[in-house]
């Protein structure tokens, strides 16, 4: 069963920033394009950035240009870089397989509060 550990979240005024962590257990993590999602207090999760095996890179609309997600395959770790973050990024952020075909993990609460 693979397992996901997200790290990274916490409280950040408007326009800070956060880098955020998934730590993956799964021994063949190169193989698999990863997502990052995030669920907001009453909403359905949803899907924000994702990256291929080869460094490809999508984003929802909400979150382009100012969010970057990356990889190391040597760390089986995936990355969230946000930036000029807004209240409406206030979620608990989860990484996943893109398609959200693995277990959830606990998450990481970020919240864009003054």
């Amino acid at each position: 069963q693979v397992q996901l550990v997200e790290s990274g979240g916490g409280l950040v005024q408007p326009g800070g920033s956060l880098r955020l962590s998934c730590e993956v257990s799964e021994s063949i993590f190169n193989s698999y394009t990863m997502g990052w999602f995030r669920q907001a207090p009453g909403k359905q999760r949803q899907l924000v950035a994702w990256i291929t095996t080869g460094g490809n890179t999508n984003y929802a609309a909400s979150v382009k240009g100012r969010f970057t997600i990356s990889r190391d395959d040597a760390k089986k770790t995936v990355y969230l870089q946000m930036n000029s973050l807004k209240p409406e990024d206030t979620a608990v952020y989860y990484c996943n397989h893109w398609l959200g075909t693995f277990g959830w993990g606990q998450g990481t609460q970020v919240t864009v509060s003054s």
